[in-house]
């Protein structure tokens, strides 16, 4: 069958070379918001329509989550387009999750052309000293015969050691100017391994270990480097921790997986952190929530001895010394560490005991008022599909879903470990275009929904089915917390008047219900997975329920009684 690639004339618009480029190094779909800034892109993508995709966004930072989610579910980058100036800056959030997740994204951002140049001319903006702290690289493609060179960079580095976001502008007049066609071949990614000495010496330390705990995180990661860890930790009975919203790259049913060392953290865990005389840490930063407020570990020398692996060498060192330091990808650590010889454990009751301290920590507990979110996420782990993807933005609800919830493998969490509001409602949407075929659900708080729940509207569009829970407590829940704890009694800037977020949803054509009774959780759950569009379910929670550990008048009265004079 002839395609019109194969017809391609012997010169082209920097434009359609563009998405030429886009559909060599695999890209199969973007997000966008569109602009006039990148008109010629659009028709680029008209023409090549079969091949490529363009979804249909309604703000731009559910543009650039929606890319985050896809780079994180697929290993590729995330494509996303959007115009210039205004457009530009609201996908920053996205960019700037993008870039802490080690998530790798490529995003297009239309500009002036360079015929007006640094005149501020509508809606210019020097997007390399904007975007310049929040990505990888950032550039601006002036000539048409140097567009897939750009590209092949931004795919490459986006890839590579560790994962990240590129942005790139693109001038007007750029996208019309003609230029051969690009003779390019599709990226490889590039990757550090870990040497035979690093192995060894890994495996020595492990001998001579009594409280060995592995720790997990960060980006880079794909499936079988979660088998390949996995296999590691079980032939060396090893407790696995997942840092701060990386649950999902251990199973959590397995005897292994310990809990999340985050917001939240379990006290026992936190002790048993404190207790081991040897940390591997593989894939995460150790960062300010993993490490909770840089308190949980000695700097520059923890007391326990540190072995850190991590995709960039500039990341190694970078906050704590280690006994080893190994500048390794995620899968190619985890391969070799599944060939290592065990040597025989001698903490069998260590981690035994470890696991048996997070099963008590995810049984329900007793909360105010009618609805208790922890027998709601009971019911939930206990209801869905194994390959179920559940997604959430940022607040204290969260915390619920984190402890409660079990994460079934690869790739079943996507969370901003940005702390981002408004991810949950566009990753939902974005892990359900990527994977038709799996349940998504997607939690949001009453906050983080109205920061980008607008994309309700894409769902509705695409025909994608997500159900959508909404978590209403009437307040910036965390920040209302913190504001207890600091300034108790002084409520200040965090209450919220909310829309009937279940009518708001059939406004959209969508299914909505509003549950407020724990009793009731099970029968709509029913009813919202049985519908044939998305479904949203609206939780009313009591505000006094604000985390599983403590209420609201329990923070103000210990804060009250801490600032007694």
């Amino acid at each position: 069958m002839t395609t019109k690639q194969s017809t391609r004339p012997l010169m082209q618009t920097g434009a359609q070379i563009l998405i030429d480029s886009l559909i060599t190094h695999g890209a199969q779909l973007a997000f966008g918001v569109p602009g006039e800034s990148y008109l010629a892109v659009l028709d680029a993508i008209h023409e090549r329509e079969e091949e490529f995709k363009f979804i249909i966004c309604r703000q731009e930072g559910g543009v650039t989550n929606m890319a985050d989610a896809y780079g994180k579910l697929t290993g590729q980058p995330g494509i996303a387009f959007v115009t210039r100036g205004p457009g530009a800056t609201n996908a920053s959030v996205g960019v700037h999750t993008a870039f802490q997740d080690s998530t790798p994204m490529i995003l297009f951002i239309g500009q002036v052309g360079n015929d007006v140049v640094e005149r501020e001319a509508f809606q210019e903006i020097d997007y390399r000293r904007m975007y310049g702290p929040m990505c990888k690289w950032v550039a601006q493609i002036d000539r048409a015969d140097r567009v897939a060179e750009y590209i092949s960079h931004a795919f490459h580095l986006a890839t590579s050691g560790r994962p990240g976001p590129v942005v790139l502008a693109l001038p007007e007049d750029m996208q019309l100017d003609m230029a051969p066609p690009s003779n390019a071949q599709h990226y490889q990614r590039v990757a550090a391994n870990p040497g035979e000495f690093d192995m060894h010496k890994l495996r020595d330390l492990l001998g001579k270990a009594q409280r060995p705990l592995m720790m997990l995180g960060g980006g880079g990661w794909n499936k079988q480097a979660c088998d390949d860890i996995l296999s590691f930790a079980r032939a060396f009975n090893l407790p696995v921790a997942a840092s701060f919203r990386c649950q999902d790259l251990i199973d959590n049913r397995d005897p292994h997986y310990i809990g999340d060392v985050a917001v939240g953290l379990n006290p026992q865990l936190s002790d048993r952190l404190k207790a081991a005389d040897l940390l591997l840490v593989v894939g995460a930063r150790l960062g300010e929530w993993t490490t909770v407020n840089y308190t949980l570990f000695e700097i520059p020398r923890p007391a326990q001895k540190l072995v850190h692996v991590h995709a960039g060498a500039e990341e190694l060192g970078r906050v704590y010394q280690g006994e080893l330091l190994i500048n390794s990808g995620m899968p190619e650590f985890a391969a070799a560490a599944k060939r290592l010889a065990p040597v025989k454990p001698s903490w069998d009751e260590w981690t035994a005991a470890a696991r048996a301290d997070l099963v008590a920590w995810q049984k329900p507990v007793t909360v105010p008022g009618r609805l208790n979110l922890s027998e709601v996420i009971a019911h939930l782990r206990d209801t869905l599909p194994a390959d179920t993807i559940v997604t959430n933005g940022a607040g204290n609800y969260a915390i619920w879903v984190h402890r409660f919830y079990r994460y079934t493998g690869f790739r079943t969490q996507l969370a901003p470990t940005s702390g981002a509001m408004g991810y949950g409602v566009p990753s939902g949407v974005a892990a359900k275009i990527t994977h038709p075929n799996r349940t998504v659900v997607s939690f949001s708080g009453d906050g983080c929904f109205l920061m980008h729940g607008q994309e309700l509207a894409t769902a509705a569009q695409y025909d994608v089915k997500v159900l959508f829970i909404v978590v209403n407590n009437g307040m910036y829940g965390t920040i209302r917390m913190h504001q207890e704890r600091n300034y108790p009694g002084r409520v200040s800037g965090t209450q919220l008047k909310n829309p009937d977020f279940a009518a708001l949803a059939r406004a959209y054509g969508l299914h909505g219900e509003v549950v407020d009774d724990t009793a009731d959780f099970a029968s709509a759950l029913s009813r919202a997975l049985a519908a044939k569009t998305s479904a949203l379910i609206e939780l009313r929670v009591d505000p006094e329920a604000i985390t599983p550990r403590t209420t609201l008048s329990a923070i103000r009265a210990e804060a009250k009684k801490a600032h007694k004079p």
